[in-house]
């Protein structure tokens, strides 16, 4: 099977878990990590069956694949989804270190569909002071900043931690 061939299938899986999960409760949203050996783990989107902002389809299937996979780390592995990531699960899958994205629908069909992800897309492009949600820092006193450090000089100080 040619690799095109291999990714249109992938793509119609994740299309199809997409259309599924519509009936659902779901949104219209679906996610499949393959792995290098051509495990496949899936994810929908949860978003409002679940009352949880974060579950989309690219997050739930990088969570499904971590927790069988017992890492947090799918370097090797693709995420095939049924629609371009939002930041969000564009971020998720950076932090998940996949091997690449290849996705169906694009932003512009999301959109159609009553999802305009456009908004998040701007907000990094949007001059810090002019966000719709600010978002800031708040420097500490010269007494308070080394309990502003104490999380990372703990981090530090475990020879036995686990690095990401």
């Amino acid at each position: 099977m040619s690799t095109t061939t291999k990714e249109e299938q992938f793509l119609s899986e994740a299309i199809s878990l997409a259309t599924h999960n519509v009936y659902n409760d779901g949104g219209p949203f679906g996610a499949l990590i393959v792995t290098a050996d051509g495990r496949r783990f899936e994810g929908v989107n949860r978003v409002t069956a679940n009352n949880d902002p974060t579950a989309h389809a690219e997050v739930m299937a990088i969570r499904n694949a971590c927790s069988q996979l017992g890492t947090f780390d799918l370097t090797g592995c693709t995420l095939y989804t049924s629609c371009e990531p939002c930041p969000l699960c564009l971020s998720a899958a950076l932090w998940a270190r996949v091997a690449g994205v290849v996705y169906a629908a694009d932003r512009h069909d999301a959109e159609k569909a009553g999802f305009d992800d456009a908004v998040f897309y701007n907000f990094f492009n949007t001059p810090v002071e002019e966000r719709s949600m600010p978002v800031r820092h708040q420097p500490l006193s010269a007494a308070a900043q080394t309990t502003g450090s104490a999380p990372f000089d703990a981090w530090d100080s475990v020879a036995a931690r686990v690095d990401y």
